[in-house]
């Protein structure tokens, strides 16, 4: 079980698998996995405050917070000042931070907590300053798996 205060989840390839589909009047849809909702569920219950942070600015992204009851920042150029900005505001201590990322924007935010989660197919970049790899391929049930290891027992009982 892991002290966290704060799980900041990247959107595209955590979330997702990181593929986006394009309708031919333009709309986009992308797949999200059912368990990613349970385990936000379980955390949200265990008093862990979550937060997608995601450099696009996407409709999709807006509706998938507000329907798993969660903050969303969107249209973030850079994810580093984003997460500087919300542990000096918030006054938070970043070794109760987890971030997860997938892709190279997401290392200097990860570099600035004390938690670093890459989903099994991330960039090797980002694997390589995780403290975790899940098993878990983006899209395929990353925060169901974080919630487990962050919980402990306690994810399994509900």
């Amino acid at each position: 079980m892991l002290s966290v205060d704060l799980v900041i989840l990247d959107f595209d390839g955590v979330l997702t698998d990181n593929r986006v589909y394009v309708f031919q009047d333009g709309r986009e849809a992308v797949v999200c996995h059912r368990g990613d909702g349970w385990g936000i569920g379980l955390l949200r219950a265990a008093q862990i405050e979550l937060l997608i942070l995601s450099t696009e600015t996407n409709p999709v992204v807006s509706e998938r917070a507000k329907k798993l009851h969660i903050d969303c920042l969107q249209g973030c150029r850079d994810k580093a000042i984003a997460v500087a900005q919300l542990i000096a505001d918030r006054g938070l201590d970043p070794d109760r931070i987890v971030y997860v990322g997938n892709d190279t924007n997401d290392l200097q935010a990860m570099e600035l907590v004390g938690h670093r989660v890459a989903p099994a197919d991330a960039h090797m970049a980002v694997r390589s300053i995780a403290t975790l790899v899940t098993v878990a391929r983006g899209g395929e049930g990353v925060v169901r798996e974080l919630a487990d290891v962050i919980l402990g027992d306690e994810s399994t009982n509900k």
